[in-house]
């Protein structure tokens, strides 16, 4: 069983961080040879992907990575929004100090990549480092929310998110900006201000929002 969570890890970041490019043909019997093991533990890898939306399956035309869409990107960006926007604020309500202390861990470790990267010419190597710290500051933000269902909802929109937004990621062209809106997610969240945390959290993403908000959603609350 290890063995094939390595394997679906493996796949899972593969689609979502580049590795496949968009509306490449995901063939088990080739894919296998990538990590010694059979078609069929490939094709189960591949099916439960597919079953996140991080794999797109057809009867006829089989497993394909998916190619991005300014829709997808603006729905998964707004589902996004709400998700951690509440996860954030029940996560305020019922978190102490062993929350606090991991979102500061998990902040402290995502602001000195994003320094770094900064600092760096070459960002490659950085990547991926980068979207793991990423995921596990945002993670963190909504851990004490009390909603198992909120969280893995949440887990699975942030694979896709990524998916959709990776060619301008992997430029870190809004690193500078991002590391200013972490370290304010942070602080609205010390500050127990879910207010200011549903502001900045919309703050952060809304630039990946491909259309306008009507004026009767959620965006006034922010």
């Amino acid at each position: 069983m290890d063995e094939e969570n390595d394997i679906y890890e493996g796949l899972r970041l593969r689609v979502t961080s580049g590795g496949l490019t968009p509306n490449t043909k995901l063939k088990p019997a080739v894919l296998r040879h990538d990590y010694n093991c059979s078609a069929s533990t490939i094709r189960e890898a591949l099916f439960r992907l597919s079953t996140v939306g991080l794999v797109s399956f057809q009867e006829q035309r089989g497993f394909r990575v998916p190619i991005p869409t300014d829709q997808a990107q603006h729905e998964l960006t707004h589902l996004r929004i709400l998700l951690e926007c509440e996860g954030a604020c029940l996560s305020i309500r019922q978190g102490g100090i062993d929350w606090e202390s991991r979102l500061t861990a998990a902040h402290h470790k995502l602001s000195h990549i994003e320094k770094r990267v900064r600092g760096s010419a070459d960002h490659t190597p950085l990547f991926i480092l980068w979207a793991k710290a990423e995921q596990a500051f945002h993670e963190t933000l909504i851990s004490d929310c009390g909603s198992d269902v909120l969280k893995a909802t949440h887990a699975m929109i942030y694979q896709r998110f990524r998916q959709q937004v990776f060619n301008s990621d992997k430029k870190f062209v809004f690193v500078a900006e991002n590391i200013e809106q972490h370290q304010g997610i942070l602080e609205a969240a010390l500050m127990r201000d879910e207010a200011l945390i549903r502001s900045r959290i919309y703050s952060h993403l809304e630039r990946n929002l491909v259309f306008d908000m009507p004026p009767e959603l959620p965006k006034l609350s922010y």
